[in-house]
């Protein structure tokens, strides 16, 4: 069985629920055995300090030292995950944790256990999610300037503009969750994405999350971290989980500029002192092709999550009670028809010429790009609508 589809299982019930511990504490680990068994003890003692009855998981990743041996003497419980990722671990983590709260932390050291007590606090008052805030208080040497005051920064910009979460360090490896909300945010990636997924599907699900000051410490061992790579492959992933942005944004903006540009040739309009002729035209119909499709591409991806991944858009529900098949494909049916027609006069100003030389070119372009567009909203409103058979109710 995959680790998702453990995951995305019911919790696995312990015999008595009076016996059920309030707090699991994971920890996802590859190749930390210099480090490990600290975590694991400090883990414990906080839970012990605290009188917080609970468990430490050790997720371990495939590592080739001693690292889940010495995490299994140290009296943590370890689960192997061979598949790699840091998604993976704590998924396989998950699966396994029988607390009702999960605490999450890394195995390197860069995060202090003793904050264990304060999550569970604000998970005892309501927060569904908290997650720490390590930017005004990471230690030196514990963060690269290029994380630091670039990455982070960016990663954690984009993710609030994109989706509202609020977060301040969105990507915190210490957090903590209730083991209830799991089935909700319905977790699945595997890489280092795994901790924008969260916030992006807390944010979506409205969950109660909250944050609190944490510090940050240098780590112990070699970071398995990929600048560039994971830092890509989160962007990659704020994208992909936000049509609005990716396609709905950038190709409205396309069409709009592209149909001013070609409005303002065919209208002989001057701009900046001058009148914009064919070679303006055909940029200006390459732009407004593009952007519909752009468009188009857009609205697919919004009932694609729609319809099947459970994801809630309001502005696309809004569009999809309002709009039928029948408005796009009246719509796209008017603008070909008329292309069409305006290719007709083309070819009633040829044969009035003998068929001889012809020179229209701008009502040619104009034609064609009124077809192509006619065609792509034609047939953009019938995927759409078979995208649509999956609707439920």
């Amino acid at each position: 069985m995959s680790t998702v589809e453990r995951t995305s299982a019911a919790l696995r019930e312990p015999a008595d629920s009076d016996t059920r511990p309030r707090v699991s504490v994971v920890i996802p680990c590859l190749d930390e055995a210099n480090t490990i068994e600290e975590c694991v003890g400090a883990a414990r003692r906080a839970l012990a300090e605290s009188g917080l009855s609970g468990e430490v998981i050790v997720a371990d990743n495939g590592s080739e030292d001693d690292s889940a041996r010495l995490a299994e003497a140290a009296g943590a419980h370890v689960v192997h995950e061979p598949r790699r990722g840091y998604g993976s671990a704590y998924l396989a983590g998950f699966a396994a944790a029988q607390g009702e709260y999960i605490v999450m932390a890394d195995a390197d050291l860069t995060y202090d256990f003793g904050y264990i007590p304060r999550f569970v606090a604000e998970l005892d008052a309501g927060a569904e999610i908290v997650i720490g805030d390590r930017m005004d208080n990471i230690h030196p040497g514990a963060m690269p300037w290029l994380h630091r005051y670039v990455g982070n920064p960016v990663l954690t910009g984009a993710l609030n503009a994109f989706f509202r979460t609020g977060v301040k360090d969105a990507h915190c490896g210490m957090r903590a969750l209730r083991a209830d909300v799991l089935p909700r945010l319905d977790l699945r990636t595997t890489g280092m994405e795994f901790a924008s997924e969260m916030v992006i599907r807390a944010a979506k699900a409205e969950l109660e999350v909250r944050q609190f000051p944490i510090e940050y410490h240098p780590r112990g061992g070699e970071s398995k971290l990929s600048s560039f790579r994971d830092g890509w492959r989160h962007l990659r992933f704020l994208l992909v989980h936000s049509p609005t942005h990716l396609f709905i944004v950038p190709g409205a903006a396309m069409a709009f500029a592209g149909a001013l540009a070609a409005g303002l040739v065919i209208a002989r309009v001057d701009v900046f002192g001058r009148t914009w002729d064919l070679h303006a035209l055909i940029a200006g119909s390459l732009a407004l092709i593009v952007g519909v499709q752009v468009l188009a591409l857009g609205l697919c991806a919004h009932a694609y999550g729609t319809y099947f991944m459970g994801e809630k858009d309001p502005w696309f529900d809004r569009m999809r009670a309002r709009f039928k098949l029948e408005h796009g494909l009246l719509l796209g049916g008017g603008i070909a028809l008329d292309g069409v027609i305006l290719g007709g006069v083309i070819l009633g100003i040829w044969a009035n010429r003998g068929f001889g030389e012809l020179s229209e070119e701008r009502l040619a372009v104009l034609a064609a790009t009124l077809i192509i567009v006619g065609i792509q909203i034609f047939f953009s409103s019938f995927l759409l609508s078979i995208l649509g058979l999956r609707r439920r109710g």
